[in-house]
């Protein structure tokens, strides 16, 4: 059997760009797609914060220590510049997988630098 699991996510970040006639997908900065984890044309998840929408689209690369979070295509009509959004990727593992698996969770803070990163979530208290 194979649980289907958070791979890795880039936590709070900041949607820079929003470019509606660009080649649908995300560019993200490609120093956070390797800390995360990510790769150039996997498909994530994206939850805006701001204001509940949830799509899915793939990524392309943005330079490199940029910051860049640009929505392209369908994506930009699902945000504002600004939007707090959670970018999240997802795979398949097996049981003998699971004994050793860790996501890769980046947080982010406004102007898109690493505030922490982490590859376990605080138990949530009453």
């Amino acid at each position: 059997m194979n649980s289907t699991m958070l791979k890795g996510k880039l936590h709070m970040a900041c949607v820079t760009q929003a470019e509606l006639w660009y080649d649908g997908s995300c560019a993200i900065d490609e120093d956070l797609v390797k800390l995360a984890g990510l790769r150039e044309f996997e498909q994530i998840d994206i939850y805006n914060v701001n204001n509940g929408e949830r799509f899915t689209t793939y990524i392309i690369l943005a330079e490199a220590g940029s910051g860049t979070i640009s929505m392209n295509g369908a994506a930009a009509r699902k945000v504002q510049v600004g939007d707090r959004v959670i970018i999240g990727t997802y795979a398949q593992y097996t049981e003998a997988e699971l004994i050793n698996y860790k996501p890769k969770l980046v947080y982010l803070n406004q102007d898109n630098t690493v505030e922490r990163s982490a590859n376990t979530i605080p138990v949530q208290v009453a």
